[in-house]
């Protein structure tokens, strides 16, 4: 069951980074724009490429790599000794949704402007809280097998 949903991550994350995260609108006045994860790198890479490098590793590929190394080590391709370093990625993708929400409070602190959470903010985190879970479970699966 572990390997399926770690493969269905492997088609809910690309769908995270095409979704909304928020609708924000500079003056009420206005409607609102969709941002997404793209849309922001797109911005990003234009403006700051060594922060946009940064952030697309461990938005983009960080999460991809952790999903295709736990296949492996699910399918018995990767030693089951590499799961202390798909922890360490699992934490780094987890560093993404704590920078969306310190914006989040920091535009809406500002009061200038609106901002509207996202089905694909939702998206994304589930994503990776189920990337973490499954982590989790995949060490417990393995530590109990070794166990006499």
């Amino acid at each position: 069951m572990l390997k399926f949903f770690n493969l269905l991550l492997l088609v809910l994350f690309p769908v995270s980074w095409f979704a909304p995260l928020l609708h924000a609108s500079l003056l009420p006045l206005f409607g609102l724009s969709k941002i997404t994860i793209l849309s922001g790198l797109q911005s990003l890479w234009a403006s700051d490429v060594v922060l946009a490098l940064i952030v697309t590793f461990f938005a983009l590929f960080t999460p991809l790599l952790k999903i295709l190394a736990t296949a492996l080590v699910e399918f018995g391709y990767l030693s089951e000794k590499a799961q202390p370093i798909l922890g360490l990625l699992g934490k780094f993708a987890m560093m993404d949704v704590f920078l969306v929400a310190l914006y989040i409070t920091v535009f809406k602190g500002i009061g200038f402007g609106r901002i509207e959470v996202g089905w694909g903010l939702y998206l994304f985190t589930l994503c990776v809280i189920v990337s973490l879970v499954i982590h989790f479970l995949s060490v417990r699966k393995i530590s109990s097998k070794s166990l006499p």
